[in-house]
């Protein structure tokens, strides 16, 4: 299994309005589309207005397939403009468990 862990800085005070929208609209289309849903987080000690959402995939394939989906979707298309303006920056990761991580797995050969 393949962790990809999305991280966003937000406007000051951006993370009520954001998780307001994307819980109302965009998880939906997102779950349709991406699947496993690991976890979504928002920060409360350490770096402020920081939103950190993980998704599980099978396969870095399973992985590009899936956000091909969910790119192409003119429901997706529709929302992004509305969270669009309150992100600052965003930063990407692909994870892989050690084979002894409560999600289980192992690194590939």
């Amino acid at each position: 299994m393949y962790y990809e862990i999305r991280t966003y800085r937000l406007k000051n005070g951006g993370i009520p309005e954001y998780l307001k929208v994307v819980g109302e609209l965009g998880i939906a289309i997102q779950k349709k589309h991406l699947g496993n849903l690991v976890g979504y987080f928002s920060s409360e000690i350490g770096p402020i207005n920081e939103i950190v959402h993980i998704w599980g995939f099978a396969s870095l394939d399973d992985r590009q397939a899936r956000r091909a989906r969910l790119s192409a979707d003119p429901e997706w298309q529709a929302f992004l403009p509305k969270i669009r303006d309150l992100i600052i920056n965003a930063e990407n990761k692909i994870m892989i468990p050690a084979a002894f991580s409560p999600l289980g797995g192992s690194a590939p050969a």
